[in-house]
């Protein structure tokens, strides 16, 4: 994977403060692939703040490794509110991390519906006890897709350590 400037800059700034802070993170991804542990372990150091992250893309990986409930995948499916909720507190406490982002989205080509359209990415970023969650569609394909959501985890997570 090749990461653009603009990631591997966000990636390291919150690798320093995070390393400033004395503060782990962990990552629990699915349509990203592990593309944000991926820009976070590209920093010099990043063992500092990361023990382990997760790439659960099946949806019993997410119930295996990171607890997310089968009834929730059921209900609401894996591109939720519910399941990456669920995702980030899972992963937070596996890796008994103070910091936690969960990633849930429809890349594409396929996979999208009227609901959830292509572009469709759920996350949930985890400060201690403080969960947010969000949900964002963004355009391009599958590749676009992938990168505007590694990036958007970064930033978000550098406003939610720097508050």
């Amino acid at each position: 994977m090749e990461l653009n400037k603009e990631i591997t800059d966000s990636a390291a700034q919150l690798g320093a403060i995070l390393t400033n802070k004395g503060l782990t993170i962990t990552t629990v991804e699915s349509c990203t692939g592990g593309g944000v542990s991926y820009a976070l372990t590209d920093t010099p150091g990043s063992s500092n703040y990361i023990d382990r992250c997760f790439v659960t893309y099946s949806n019993v990986a997410k119930q295996q490794l990171v607890g997310v409930s089968e009834q929730t995948l059921q209900q609401f499916g894996a591109v939720s509110e519910q399941a990456v909720r669920e995702m980030v507190v899972g992963a937070q406490r596996a890796a008994n991390a103070e910091v936690a982002v969960a990633i849930s989205g429809i890349a594409g080509p396929s996979g999208g519906s009227a609901e959830k359209p292509v572009g469709t990415v759920w996350f949930a970023f985890a400060f201690k006890d403080n969960v947010q969650v969000e949900q964002c569609v963004f355009l391009g394909d599958r590749a676009k897709v992938r990168v505007q959501a590694i990036d958007f985890s970064l930033k978000a997570l550098l406003q939610l350590v720097n508050s």
